[in-house]
C-alpha cells in the first residue's frame, strides 16, 4: 500500500504557527477533524494527550510522532505539520531534540488488525533511514511531501537468522505499540547490521506479536535484548543472558546493548531475577519494583491530597482546635480524601511485591502496606513491606512441589505462606517503632521549649518521614504544647509540614527535565497540599528517590523550622501550611520561613537529582 493514501495535502501544514506542543497537536487533531477523520476530536485528543504522558515522543533530527489510538478514529491516518519556529521543550529520546517535523498518527482502536495499520506503524521505520527525514525537511510543498511519500518502499522484515554463532535476539515493545516498538527493532537490526553481528527483532505492537522468537532461535542465541516498557513472556528466555532495557534505550544506545547482550549480559533466572554479580543490574531492578507502586500510589496521592485539602481550604482552621470541617458537604469530601490516602500505603507495597514476584505478591503486598499503616509505620514502612511481601512470594514461587499442586500454588499457597511471613515480619518490626515513638516523645519533652535546637530537631522530624512514625511523634508534641497554652512550638512545625510538598512541586518547575511526566503533573498537586498542610504530598517524590529526596527535605524544613523560631512565629492551631496564617503571631517572618525553607529545599533536589534519560 502506498503510504501517500494514509494522508493528503489538505492534512500537511508548512510552517505551521505554534508555541507549544500541545498547540501543535491540537491544530493538527483540528484538522482531522475538518477531513472527517474524526467522530470526536475531543476524545481522540485526550487519547493522544495521555499517550504523551508515557514516554517522550520527539524522536531526534527535529522529528516527533505523537499517536494516539482510538475508537474516535474513523480510518488510519496522518497528518503532517513542519513549524515555523522550533519547540525545544518537546520532551525528546534525544534531549537536545528541536522540534520543526510533527507527524501525528490517528489509530482505529477497533481495526488494529487492518492491512492500514500494519502499514502505518512500519511508516515510522523509514524515519530511521538515512535522508528520509532530511527530504521532508527540505520538502517546499505539500505535493513534494506526498510524492516523497509515495515513491518511498517498505520493506518486510529482513532479520538475519542464519546459524551465525553470534545470533542475538531482541524484543521491543512499548505501552501503545505504535511507534517507539517499530522504531527500536529498525535501529537494532541497522546497527547489528553495522557491526556483523546476525539478529531477529520480536515486536509487541498494535498489531499483534510480529516476527515471533521460535525455541529453536532462543536455544540458537548467544545473547537476548528486551527493550520493553509493557510485560511481555520472559519465561521463554531462562537460562539465557538477557539485557533488559527500556524500549527508548534501545533507539539511544542500540551498540551498547548488543555489545552486552554478546559479552556481559547476565543469565535470566525468571521471575524478573538478576545475577548477583550485577550490581548495575540489581539497582534497576529495585528502582524498578519500588517506580512500579510509587506509579500506582500517586493517583491517591494526587485525588486524596486535593480532596482533602480542598475541604480544608474550603472550610478554615480554627485556633486551638485545627482543621474545622463542619459543613456536611465538605465533611463527605475530606472523608473521601482520608479514604484514598488510607489506601496509598497498601497500594504502594502491593504493587511494590506485585512487581517483584507478579500476580501471587499482589495479596501479600496489601496485606504488609494494610498493617504498616495500623502500627504508625508510614510510606518508609510500607516500602519494607512491599519489598518483604516481594521477595517472599517469589522464594515460595520456586519451591519445587508435586504436579499435582501446582495448579493451586499462585492463587492459594504463595499468597497464603506469603501473607502469614509478611505479617510476621511487619509484627517484629511493629513494637520497635512503638517504642522508638515514645523515647522520642520522652526526649522532646526534656528539651527547653522555644529554643532553636527544638525547633531544628522538630523540622528534621515531621520532614524525614511525612505522616511515618517520627512524623508524628513531632506533630503530637507541637500539639499537645498547644492545649497547655505553649503555641511557639507549632509555629516551626507548621512551617516545616508544608515546605516537602511546596519545595518539591518547585523542583518539578525548576528542573523539570529531571523528574518523569507523571511526578512532574504530581508536583502540581503538591504544591496546592503544601499550601494547606498536607506533608503527604511529598511521599511520591521520597518512595521514587529517597536517598536524595529525604535529605533534601529534612535540610529545608531544618532551616524554615530556625528562621520561625528565631522569628517568634507561634501557631495557636495544630495544623500546618498557609492555611493556618490567620492564627499564626509573626506573619510575616512565618512567610519567610516557608519561602526560604522551600527554595532550599527544591535547589537542593534539582542539583542532587540526575536528569532523567
Amino acid at each position: 500500500m502506498n503510504l501517500s493514501n494514509l494522508t493528503s495535502k489538505n492534512l500537511i501544514t508548512l510552517d505551521l504557527e505554534a508555541k507549544t506542543k500541545v498547540e501543535v497537536i491540537e491544530k493538527l487533531v483540528e484538522k482531522l477533524d475538518q477531513q472527517g477523520v474524526l467522530k470526536s476530536k475531543e476524545a481522540f485528543l485526550k487519547a493522544v494527550l495521555d499517550r504523551e504522558k508515557l514516554s517522550p515522543t520527539g524522536l531526534e533530527e527535529g522529528l516527533a510522532i505523537p499517536h494516539g489510538k482510538s475508537t474516535a478514529v474513523k480510518k488510519a491516518t496522518f497528518a503532517i505539520a513542519r513549524l515555523k519556529t522550533p519547540i525545544e521543550d518537546w520532551e525528546s529520546i534525544d534531549e537536545d531534540n528541536e522540534v520543526t517535523l510533527v507527524f501525528l498518527l490517528a489509530i482505529p482502536k477497533s481495526e488494529e488488525g487492518d492491512t492500514h495499520i500494519e502499514v502505518l506503524t512500519k511508516l515510522t521505520s523509514l524515519f530511521i533511514q538515512d535522508g528520509f527525514i532530511e527530504k521532508l525537511q527540505k520538502a517546499k510543498t505539500a505535493n513534494e511531501i506526498i510524492n516523497i511519500l509515495g515513491t518511498e518502499i517498505i520493506e518486510e522484515d529482513l532479520d538475519e537468522t542464519t546459524k551465525s554463532s553470534d545470533l542475538i535476539l531482541a524484543v521491543t515493545a512499548c505501552p501503545v505499540g505504535v511507534a517507539h516498538t517499530y522504531l527500536a527493532a529498525d535501529s537494532l537490526r541497522k546497527k547489528a547490521k553495522e557491526m556483523g553481528v546476525a539478529i531477529k527483532v520480536e515486536t509487541n505492537g498494535s498489531i499483534g506479536i510480529k516476527n515471533a522468537l521460535t525455541d529453536d532461535d532462543i536455544k540458537r542465541a548467544k545473547g537476548i535484548i528486551v527493550a520493553a516498557d509493557k510485560n511481555i513472556d520472559m519465561d521463554r528466555f531462562n537460562g539465557k543472558p538477557v539485557v533488559q532495557v527500556g524500549v527508548q534505550d534501545a533507539l539511544r544506545k542500540p551498540d551498547e546493548l548488543i555489545t552486552q547482550a554478546l559479552t556481559t549480559a547476565p543469565i535470566y533466572k525468571g521471575n524478573n531475577s538478576k545475577t548477583k554479580n550485577s550490581k548495575t543490574n540489581s539497582k534497576t531492578g529495585i528502582y524498578k519494583h519500588l517506580m512500579n507502586g510509587v506509579s500506582h500510589m500517586l493517583p491517591l496521592v494526587v485525588c486524596g491530597g486535593v480532596l482533602i485539602a480542598l475541604s480544608i481550604a474550603l472550610s478554615g482552621v480554627k485556633a486551638g482546635e485545627g482543621a474545622s470541617v463542619t459543613n456536611p458537604f465538605f465533611k463527605q469530601m475530606l472523608d473521601l480524601g482520608v479514604v484514598a490516602f488510607g489506601l496509598m500505603v497498601p497500594i504502594l507495597a502491593g504493587f511494590i511485591a506485585s512487581s517483584i514476584a507478579d500476580r501471587p505478591g499482589l495479596a501479600p503486598g496489601l496485606v504488609g502496606g494494610v498493617i504498616a499503616n495500623n502500627i504508625g509505620a508510614g510510606f518508609l514502612g510500607g516500602i519494607i513491606a512491599g519489598f518483604a511481601a516481594g521477595y517472599i512470594a517469589r522464594w515460595v514461587k520456586g519451591w519445587k512441589v508435586p504436579q499435582s499442586m501446582q495448579p493451586i500454588m499462585p492463587i492459594f499457597v504463595i499468597p497464603l505462606v506469603a501473607t502469614c511471613l509478611v505479617g510476621l515480619v511487619m509484627h517484629i518490626i511493629g513494637a520497635p517503632i512503638s517504642g522508638f515513638m515514645e523515647y522520642m516523645t520522652n526526649g522532646l519533652k526534656s528539651m527547653e521549649q522555644g529554643s532553636v535546637l527544638l525547633a531544628l530537631i522538630l523540622g528534621l522530624m515531621i520532614s524525614f518521614d511525612m505522616g511515618g512514625p517520627v512524623n508524628k511523634v513531632a506533630f503530637l508534641f507541637g500539639a499537645s504544647m498547644i492545649s497547655q497554652g505553649v503555641s511557639t512550638v507549632m509555629g516551626p512545625i507548621a512551617v516545616a509540614i508544608c515546605i516537602p510538598p511546596i519545595g518539591m512541586g518547585l523542583a518539578t518547575l525548576m528542573a523539570p527535565k529531571k523528574f518523569e511526566t507523571e511526578e512532574r503533573e504530581a508536583g502540581k498537586a503538591a504544591l496546592a497540599m503544601g499550601c494547606i498542610g498536607i506533608t503527604e504530598g511529598a511521599i511520591p517524590f521520597a518512595a521514587a528517590d529517597p536517598l536524595r529526596v529525604i535529605p533534601a527535605n529534612m535540610i529545608g524544613a531544618g532551616v524554615g523550622a530556625i528562621i520561625a523560631a528565631l522569628g517568634s512565629v507561634a501557631d495557636h492551631a495544630p495544623h500546618g501550611g498557609l492555611i493556618v496564617l490567620p492564627v499564626v503571631d509573626n506573619k510575616i517572618m512565618f512567610l519567610i520561613a516557608i519561602i526560604v525553607g522551600s527554595l532550599v529545599t527544591a535547589t537542593i533536589t534539582s542539583v542532587l537529582k540526575p536528569k532523567k534519560q
